[in-house]
This record gives structure tokens, sequence and C-alpha cells, in this order.
């Protein structure tokens, strides 16, 4: 039995699902396994840890996961050892904005220097200022670019992101995202779940005119997105002074209409609208909820939304109102995090950098954080049923991270964990 080391980019690689692996040496592998729903309260601190235990890998799917002792190790298969490391499920990055051109490193200085982001916003900056850019840009450049990113998030052992549009904000350039997103998917090495973000905010065309360019996101934009097939979920932004409840409301029935799932960037700044509205309408998720109130929440609860909480945005903006994320999981509410990988708030693809920010800042644990990261998140994307957990029958999306014990992704923060990165059983990163 050999040691497994497939070339990342082998097409032959890909290609052979007969393969064979057995994860062997590990002292911990955090299979997650429980309920098919999302977990909640005292349940998400239950990551159902196998100690000194291996798993067997056939055709992509976990076949079968137990104590070293009681494995059989195939004689036909490929081994991988994990060398003392723990083993856990891929993190799910619930909220990310991947494709863009340029950076706004010069905003970042200037909010160093003491102005805000909304008076960066006020003088053309922010949003806008990537949405110029991004028009300008190519699908090859953008392409090259988002290659660049997908790398960062594989290095902190994520395998699947939601990825938003929105930075085009117009129908050609807003398609030419979603367009190199699938591109991306193709390459099947970081899978991608595309969302449709049109009313990111009002691009500079329609300042004033905020009726005009919702008029254009419904009847231009979302049909030709759904009839070219090229996201599963339609999010706004929603707050009084970007698209209010009501302009949110008929940008997401439409949307609903046409077979998209529904997401919402919700009470970032302002309390409970976004919640309310995510609520009225069933969305899957409601993101951000900084300044949510226990009413906002108890309807999300009731609803049956999922909260996705990104405490790296409020880190990189120098806020300290982080959600109320102790708060939510006593309500019971499925807590998902994410990363929201984007040129301005947010500027990081690392998902341990959100856990540690999710422990330090709203005090959730390190096993309540894991499970916000991989298995609650994959249920928020409709995909629990075949990741987010290490389990028989699942996909084989899992990590080798760098620790004797899973407490310590949070807690050596500013790293890259992860050694060796699988997705349907097949490795797609490793640590140099």
């Amino acid at each position: 039995m050999g040691s497994a080391s497939w070339p990342v980019d082998a097409p032959e690689a890909r290609a052979d699902q007969s393969h064979l692996l057995a994860i062997v040496n590990t002292p911990q592998i955090l299979t997650l396994a429980g309920p098919a729903r999302p977990r909640i309260g005292p349940e998400m601190r239950h990551l159902a840890i196998v100690e000194d235990g291996a798993m067997i890998v056939r055709a992509g799917r976990i076949e079968t996961i137990g104590r070293r002792s009681e494995i059989e190790i195939p004689s036909d298969a490929e081994i991988v050892d994990a060398e003392g490391r723990i083993v856990l499920p891929g993190f799910v990055d619930a909220h990310t904005h991947p494709v863009f051109a340029g950076t706004r490193a010069d905003e970042y200085e200037q909010r160093t220097e003491g102005a805000t982001y909304a008076q960066i916003a006020a003088r053309g900056g922010g949003i806008r200022s990537t949405v110029r850019r991004t028009r300008q840009a190519g699908e090859a450049e953008l392409l090259e670019s988002a290659s660049r990113y997908a790398e960062w998030f594989l290095r902190g052992g994520t395998t699947t992101i939601e990825a938003k549009s929105g930075y085009g904000l117009s129908l050609e350039a807003e398609l030419k995202i979603l367009r190199v997103i699938r591109q991306l998917a193709a390459k099947r090495r970081l899978r991608y779940v595309p969302t449709f973000l049109g009313a990111h905010e009002i691009p500079d065309e329609y300042r004033g005119r905020i009726d005009d360019y919702v008029a254009v996101v419904i009847h231009e934009m979302l049909p030709r997105v759904a009839s070219e097939g090229l996201a599963e979920y339609c999010d706004v932004f929603c707050e009084p002074n970007v698209f209010p409840p009501d302009r949110a409301r008929a940008v997401l029935r439409a949307a609903s209409d046409l077979g998209l799932g529904l997401r919402l960037h919700a009470d970032q700044f302002t309390p409970d609208a976004g919640a309310y509205l995510a609520a009225e309408l069933g969305a899957a998720t409601a993101d951000h909820l900084e300044a949510t109130t226990v009413e906002g929440l108890k309807a999300l609860q009731a609803a049956n939304v999922q909260p996705v909480l990104l405490p790296a945005s409020v880190y990189n903006l120098g806020s300290t109102h982080y959600p109320a994320a102790r708060q939510m999981i006593s309500l019971g509410l499925p807590v998902a995090l994410a990363t929201d990988f984007n040129p301005g708030s947010s500027p990081t693809a690392s998902m341990p950098m959100a856990l540690s920010l999710a422990c330090t800042h709203m005090k959730m644990t390190p096993a309540e954080a894991i499970s916000a990261a991989t298995i609650n998140a994959a249920y928020s994307l409709r995909r629990g049923g075949g990741i987010g957990s290490l389990e028989p029958g699942k996909l084989a999306d899992f990590v080798i991270h760098d620790c004797a014990d899973y407490r310590e992704l949070p807690y050596f923060f500013g790293r890259e964990p992860a050694r060796a990165v699988y997705v349907n059983g097949l490795c797609v990163y490793r640590h140099p």
C-alpha cells in the first residue's frame, strides 16, 4: 500500500472514480454525525468525534468511518497518513463575494486615518468603486483573480463557498460575473453555489432613481439569470439607505417567482427591517444581523430562517458591535458562520480566522463555531445531505489540519492550518 500523492491538476485523478483511500493515524475525526438537519442549541457542541479513527473513501464518497482498531483497511487502498493531525469536514463558507477587479487597499488606509465606511461610500468609494473596475475587466481577468482567491479558500480548509455577484450592477456585467463563477465551478477544485446580487447597491448611473434600477433588476437581470441557470439564489442588501424593505421585497418576490432561493443582507446597520422581511418571505438565510434585536431574532426562529454571521466584516470595519450569537443559540437558531470575503469590508478568505473571531468576540465555543462553519452552513445552502459532515454515503470533502486537537483551530489564529484538502476524495490542495 503506497502513500497518496495525487497531483492537484492531474485530469486522470479526477477521472478515476474507483480510487480507494484509507485515512489513518489521526487522533480526532470530527464527523459531526447527527440528525439530518442543522444543529441547534446544545447540539452545536456535539461534534461526534471519533478518537484514534480511520476513514475509508471509495469512488469519492465515505464508505466507512470508526476507530482504527475496528476498521479493516482494504489491501488495495491508498494510505493517507494524517501523521497525528485532526480530520474534519471541509469548511462551507456560506457568504462570499469572490469575483471582482482591483482592491480597495486605498480605502482601507483612509479608514485607518479616521474615515468611516459610510463617508467613503458617500464620495463614490465603497461598492461602487469596485463596480467601476469590475465593469471594465474582461472575463479572463476576473477568472484569473478569482482563481487566485480560490487558492486562499483552499489553504484555510474551505471546500464549498456560496459565491455572490453584485459588483457589476448592469445586465452584462452581472452576467459576466456569474459566468466566471460557472467557469470556476467547472474546475472542480472548490465547490461554488452561485447567488445573484444585482441589488447590492445603486450604480452611479441610477443615483436618485432607485425605482428605475429596481425595475432593471426585476425585468432585465433576473429573467436572464434564471433562463441561463446562472444562480441558485437571489440576495438583496436590505438597508433603509440602500434597498429599503419595500424595494427589497419586490426584487425577492420576483426572484422567487422565477424559482430562485432567497437570501438577505439584513440588519447590518439598522435593526430588524431585514430580519422581518426574511421571515415574511421564508428566506433561506438572513446574513449579518449585527443590529437585530431579540424581536427580530424571534421572527427568524419562527420562520425557520438561518442566521449567517460574519464577524470578520465587523472586525475589519473597526466595529465592536458583533451579532448576538449566544442569544441566537439560546433561542434555538441554527447559526452559520462565513467569511464575507469581499474587497471592502472583509478581505479575508480564512474560515479559521472567522472561527477565532466568533469564539473571542461572540463567545461561541470552538465546537459551536465548527458546527456553524460546516454542517449548519451546508444546510443553509441546501447541501446538508451531501456535505458538511463525515458520514457513510456523503461526499468525501475533508481536510487534514495541522492540529492535534480541534480547539487549536480558533486558538492559534492568523495561520493556514490545512495540510491537505480533499474534494470528492481527490486531493485538491497540499501544503508545500
